[in-house]
């Protein structure tokens, strides 16, 4: 990462800084104490407390300056009227400084395994940089562009949201050479009203993008045909359909193994990875063509894709005391809940889905956790679901065929734990999916560390 003086930051943000401290260098920003770096920014931000308050306890812990909007004691600080809006000024700066290619990647469901995918490809070519986990937002992802390496080709950024303008935002400060959109899902329903808001909320992507960039679409999502606005930016679609100029064709499930050919024109190569759920298609074909815009040798693209592993948290297959563990317990929204339903239901053995409720659905909820169950019905040989609406998810499971007695609904983690020690038994494959906010690893964890009592 370079490193930079407050008074070239205060100048790309224009901010205000004490003559003496001008030319302090910090070297990346933070805004949490607990994790700050000896020589980053701090960065100043209201929440349930005023950020202002830990300015002490960051200089204790050896911050270079703050970024904040008053004065608060003799140290190195730029200042501004918004902190927020000032760390996103200097991020774009810095982009512009180094001047990295941008690839931002937004969607409902498999945007941070898609970033995964496309740096993993462009990092056998380029110097690339990514977002880390949970860097998607305001403040998360301009904080993560200003810790990317000086020497840094192309930075693959996650952008998230859950409101409108939000995209908006950060494509404004990532300008991106080249936009994707994984896919439109129903994941946020509860703030933007239905999948066509949902969809006008991702578009945003393009009001950062030069109008010669390109925009990638996946073109099996319905929602991405025929769009109600015209972006000007060129627009190609990756997918397995026919109209899709980058093309999965042939794609098949075998054991452990996903292979499919990619047709693009007159290039056509095989791809192997070790993941299970054709759902990974999507996300290997968007970086596919991310690559292929940006020269990869389609050589290396599959030897890059054969190499991928998926992110901690994110449908980790093991084995322990037993059992066939799925871990995804990362997010969950109605389309990855049943795609991973399905990589359950094509394994041998007895079935167990344990499954959180799926959070900022909105008026849509009832419906989908229903929906959910229904699915689980024919995927699971047992279901115990977790959270308010696990009723609706144990009713779904009855109307789909399964008996009363191989379905559970809990509103408690001790007693959802007890049961599972009770019931699963070693041989058996146990699915543990749900929305980040369920906490359903620590259910995971503590099925994991004992025998039954």
């Amino acid at each position: 990462m370079a490193k930079l003086t407050l008074r070239q930051a205060a100048q790309w943000c224009g901010g205000r800084v004490e003559e003496k401290y001008a030319d302090v260098e910090f070297l990346g920003a933070n805004n949490d104490t607990r994790v700050l770096q000896p020589g980053q920014l701090f960065i100043v931000l209201q929440g349930a407390r005023d950020g202002h308050d830990f300015i002490p306890a960051a200089m204790e812990k050896g911050a270079a300056a703050v970024l904040c909007s008053r004065k608060v004691g003799d140290y190195p600080a730029i200042y501004v009227e918004d902190p927020r809006i000032a760390l996103g000024e200097i991020a774009r700066e810095e982009i512009r400084r180094i001047g990295m290619k941008v690839v931002g990647i937004t969607g409902s469901v498999g945007k941070s395994t898609t970033k995964e995918m496309v740096a993993c490809v462009l990092s056998s070519v380029y110097r690339t940089a990514k977002t880390p986990a949970n860097h998607n937002n305001d403040i998360g992802m301009p904080m993560a562009v200003l810790s990317m390496p000086e020497d840094t080709q192309v930075a693959v950024l996650e952008m998230g949201m859950n409101h409108f303008r939000e995209i908006a935002y950060l494509s404004k400060i990532a300008e991106p050479d080249i936009g994707v959109i994984v896919n439109i899902g129903t994941t946020h329903m509860e703030f933007l009203g239905s999948q066509q808001g949902i969809r006008r909320a991702k578009m945003e992507i393009v009001e950062g993008m030069d109008p010669k960039g390109l925009l990638l679409l996946n073109g099996d999502d319905t929602m991405l045909w025929n769009l109600d606005t015209n972006p000007v930016q060129r627009i190609t679609y990756f997918g397995r359909g026919e109209e899709c100029p980058v093309q999965a064709m042939d794609v098949r499930q075998d054991g452990d193994m996903l292979r499919f050919q990619v047709n693009a024109g007159k290039l056509s190569f095989p791809v192997q990875m070790r993941l299970e759920g054709e759902h990974y298609v999507t996300d290997a074909m968007a970086a596919v063509a991310v690559a292929l815009k940006l020269a990869v040798p389609h050589e290396k693209i599959a030897s890059s894709l054969a190499a991928f592993q998926t992110m901690s948290g994110r449908q980790e297959i093991f084995q322990k005391n037993g059992f066939t563990i799925i871990k995804d317990c990362y997010n969950a929204g109605p389309e990855s809940m049943a795609a991973a339903l399905s990589v359950l239901g094509n394994r041998p053995g007895r079935r167990i889905a344990v499954l959180g409720d799926m959070l900022e659905l909105g008026d849509a909820a009832w419906a989908e956790h229903y929906k959910i169950g229904r699915i689980a019905a024919e995927k699971a040989d047992m279901v115990f679901a977790y959270g308010p609406l696990s009723d609706r998810v144990i009713s779904g499971t009855i109307t789909g065929g399964m008996p009363e007695s191989m379905g559970r609904a809990f509103t408690d983690q001790s007693e959802l734990i007890q049961a599972l020690k009770w019931a699963a038994k070693p041989g058996d494959i146990l699915l543990f999916k749900a929305s980040r906010g369920m906490q359903l690893e620590k259910v995971l964890n503590a099925f994991l560390e004992k025998e039954k009592e």
